[in-house]
């Protein structure tokens, strides 16, 4: 595997094709996004990895500042934009209700998710997906980004199904209003 992570490391998907530049995600970014296991550019620590490189696939503790007022949902989803393909991949993708405050790690379990956390579908399954990047490749860098919605993502006539539907499809979809965003990022090398 070390070789493989060699040849593609001048291959990343960049940030480019990220949540956070959709045109339709745009926001004022005032919200505080933080963790108790990692700070803003920081090492991730294993434990929030996946499982077969040695870490237990469990989701960081999340907090963030209080969403403005008419939030009617949090969307967050955490993309890996070091990959080596043309676009993120997406670790994780969910609908929180802004009066939860903060999640607990493990929260974003696709078995078991926290209070107010509806886990959707992201580009390796549902639920959280810790880091796994190609040894050898250089550190990746995993971007926790929070929206704060006006209206709930699945509300009104013709739009996506939100539980079936691929994040790539599902994320130029969404029609609510962006009312406050923030993003965190964690690294992880192997």
């Amino acid at each position: 595997m070390t070789l493989l992570g060699r040849l593609l490391k001048n291959r990343r998907a960049g940030g480019t094709h990220t949540a956070w530049n959709l045109p339709n995600l745009q926001g004022p970014e005032l919200l505080t996004l933080t963790s108790r296991q990692f700070s803003d550019g920081g090492s991730m620590p294993l434990e929030h990895c996946a499982k077969h490189v040695g870490g237990d696939d469990r989701s960081p503790h999340l907090a963030w500042s209080s969403p403005p007022s008419g939030t009617a949902q949090l969307l967050l989803v955490v993309e890996d934009i070091d990959v080596p393909t043309s676009r993120p991949a997406v670790h994780c993708l969910a609908l929180i209700d802004p009066a939860a405050g903060q999640l607990e790690p493990g929260a974003l379990a696709a078995k078991q998710p926290g209070p107010g956390v509806r886990v959707l579908r992201s580009t390796i399954g549902r639920g959280y997906h810790g880091p796994a990047p190609i040894k050898g490749h250089g550190p990746h860098r995993y971007v926790f980004q929070l929206f704060a919605l006006s209206a709930p993502v699945d509300s009104g006539p013709g739009t996506t199904p939100v539980d079936g539907a691929r994040p790539r499809a599902l994320l130029p979809a969404i029609t609510a209003a962006v009312l406050d965003r923030g993003r965190l990022t964690g690294v992880f090398e192997r």
